[in-house]
Parts: C-alpha cells; sequence; structure tokens
C-alpha cells in the first residue's frame, strides 16, 4: 500500500505503532503509511507531532479513550475498522507505543481475521524502552536486572493479581497505566516481599519536551504521585537500576521544577 491508493486497490488495514511520542521516533515504514493511507483512525496517546505527519486530504477519526470515560467501545472499534477497510480504504490504525504492548492490537486483528480482512502489524517503540532511554535508565544491566516484565496498573482485582517473583533482586518491573493505583501497587508488591527501600523512577510525559523524570523509594511511590500532582500519560520503573536515571530525587519532599535536569539525549 506504501504507493498512493486507487479505487481498485483492495482494502487493506494496518496496525501501526507510533511510537511514546516523540515524532522523530516513529519508524521510516509508519511515516509512510500515514501519507498513503485513505484513513488513519488514532488514540489518544499519539502525540501531536506524529499527528502533524498526516497529511491533510486523509481522512482522520479520533477513538481517544480515558480511565473510566471511552469515546468508543473496543467493539465498536473493531467494527469500524473492518467496515472501513472492506469499503475498499486503506486504513491505519495508528496506536501509541506498540500495538502489541498494551495496545489491544491483538484484539483487532483477530477482529480482522474473523472478518476476512487483510491486516499487518508495523511495530512501534513502546512506552518502556523509549521512556527509560530518554531517562538514561537501563532497563538491563549486568549488575542489577537480567529480566524485565512488563504490568497493566489499573487492571480490575489488582490485588488478586499474581505478581510474585516480578520485582526484587536482579529483575525490572515496568508499570503502564498505574498513576490511579499507585499506592495499592507499593502495598502489593511490599506484601509480596519486595524491599520497601527499592528504587523507583516516574516518567512523566516521556520523550516529550515537557518530560519529568522523579526518583523516590517503592514504600514512596503512592505520595510521590500525589505530592508531585503526577499526570498520565506516565510509567512506573520499579528495581535498582532506577537508581540510574537521569531523575530528581524527591524522597519525601516536593521536587522543585526549576532545577530540574534537562536530557539532551540522541535518539
Amino acid at each position: 500500500m506504501e504507493n498512493a491508493p486507487s479505487s481498485s486497490q483492495p482494502g487493506k488495514l494496518w496496525l501501526v505503532g507510533a511510537g511514546p511520542g516523540d515524532p522523530d521516533l516513529l519508524t521510516l515504514r509508519a511515516a509512510r503509511l500515514l501519507a498513503s493511507a485513505d484513513l488513519v483512525v488514532h488514540d489518544g496517546l499519539v502525540g501531536d507531532g506524529v499527528l502533524a505527519l498526516i497529511p491533510p486530504h486523509v481522512a482522520r477519526i479520533s477513538v481517544a479513550k480515558q480511565r473510566s470515560r471511552h469515546t468508543m467501545k473496543q467493539d465498536a472499534i473493531n467494527a469500524l475498522l473492518v467496515r472501513e477497510t472492506l469499503s475498499g480504504k486503506q486504513v491505519v490504525r495508528l496506536k501509541g507505543g506498540d500495538p502489541f504492548i498494551f495496545g489491544r492490537g491483538g484484539e483487532e486483528l483477530d477482529a480482522a481475521r474473523e472478518a476476512g480482512v487483510a491486516c499487518e502489524v508495523v511495530p512501534g517503540i513502546t512506552a518502556a524502552a523509549g521512556c527509560a532511554a530518554q531517562a538514561g535508565l537501563p532497563l538491563t544491566h549486568r549488575e542489577d536486572a537480567s529480566a524485565v516484565s512488563f504490568v497493566a496498573g489499573q487492571c480490575k482485582d489488582l490485588s488478586d493479581q499474581d505478581w510474585s517473583g516480578l520485582a526484587g533482586h536482579g529483575r525490572t518491573l515496568v508499570i503502564y497505566m498505574g498513576l490511579a493505583t499507585a499506592s495499592a501497587i507499593a502495598d502489593k508488591l511490599i506484601a509480596d516481599g519486595v524491599s520497601p527501600d527499592l528504587p523507583v523512577a516516574v516518567v512523566e510525559r516521556g520523550t516529550t519536551k515537557d518530560a519529568r523524570v522523579l526518583r523516590t523509594l517503592l514504600t514512596d511511590l503512592g505520595d510521590l504521585v500525589i505530592r508531585e500532582r503526577v499526570a498520565s500519560p506516565a510509567l512506573i520503573i520499579v528495581g535498582k537500576v532506577a537508581a540510574r536515571a537521569d531523575a530528581l530525587d524527591c524522597l519525601g519532599t516536593p521536587a522543585l521544577a526549576h532545577v530540574a535536569k534537562e536530557i539532551s539525549c540522541d535518539f
């Protein structure tokens, strides 16, 4: 499809990762697809800089979601993608980060397969990789961590989930969508035997010009989120590697935003 579409072409659906926010982290393939699509269906977490790459003549539909408030249910999104593609359009489903990392891309792929819709997945840089890189935080390190786990922090019945062994010695735990449940997450991990003194980093608006990286200890995580008024999107990284982040140390005290260390890494 990466040529201009024509009416004789059959429809096709692409599940495309938009990366963590910075448009410079978009893949070349994703950028080409945005330029040649008939329709882009995008999430709310897709950065403005990425959306600006969509040509004016390309139709777009926002299906932005917020906690407890969805503009469109997932089943309706699936139906929209199938309907538009079957009508002969070249459809890009643009998703923040990577489509298969907490992006519900698997559900959309299933819907396309069931409907007989041609579908292809274009990976993107997931928030864990992008945000950690900007913060100078290695998710693995020979001295600190040889395993990484990704979990969703806003799932129902959080206390009933089995996170045993996901954090602690030699491990890094990356928590997506965990701001609203930060206190419960800290309590859960400590109750499961994780040291209250384990370093934690919180990356707010990672990879954007407004990024903020805060560091504390696990026991202070919930208070930090409230004290610093951390806003979504944000990522929580738990493990010894968090102590290596370029971050504001703010255990028990408010961070001073004006002394934040600017990170000038080339990606």
